[in-house]
């Protein structure tokens, strides 16, 4: 059997109060949330003034990044590069930038999404959650 890392509520809190810091810091009106590594939301919130359909968006970039195991920019810039079949792609909705993994010990156990602002601005406060687990 394999031991694995996992995120607890008390992480999850730690990853949306950093990303919420770096939102505020910088006046940007986005909706973040975490999943776990099956992709499945464990946490989000709405920031005053973000459009409806962030609350939409953020969870399926966390998503894409915890499934894909990679940074969902990445499916982003397959897709604009010509590889437009990518998005017949099952169950990968949010292949937009702003979306990243949570790698712990080389394992991916969850990911931020990030949507509101810029795709760059999102993924910088997505990083900016991150690191709040050190």
């Amino acid at each position: 059997m394999i031991s694995k890392m996992m995120l607890e509520a008390a992480d999850v809190a730690k990853i949306l109060a950093a990303a919420q810091a770096e939102a505020v810091k910088n006046a940007w009106p986005v909706t973040i949330a975490v999943c776990d590594e099956g992709g499945h939301l464990l946490g989000l919130i709405r920031l005053d003034g973000v459009a409806p359909i962030a609350a939409y968006i953020a969870p399926e970039k966390a998503r894409c990044a915890a499934l894909g195991r990679r940074d969902s920019g990445i499916y982003e810039k397959m897709i604009n590069e010509g590889r437009a079949s990518f998005l017949s792609a099952p169950v990968l909705q949010g292949m937009l930038e702003g979306g990243v993994p949570i790698t712990i010990n080389g394992h991916v156990v969850g990911a931020v999404g990030v949507s509101g602002v810029k795709s760059t601005e999102d993924a910088q406060i997505a990083r900016a959650g991150i690191a709040a687990l050190g």
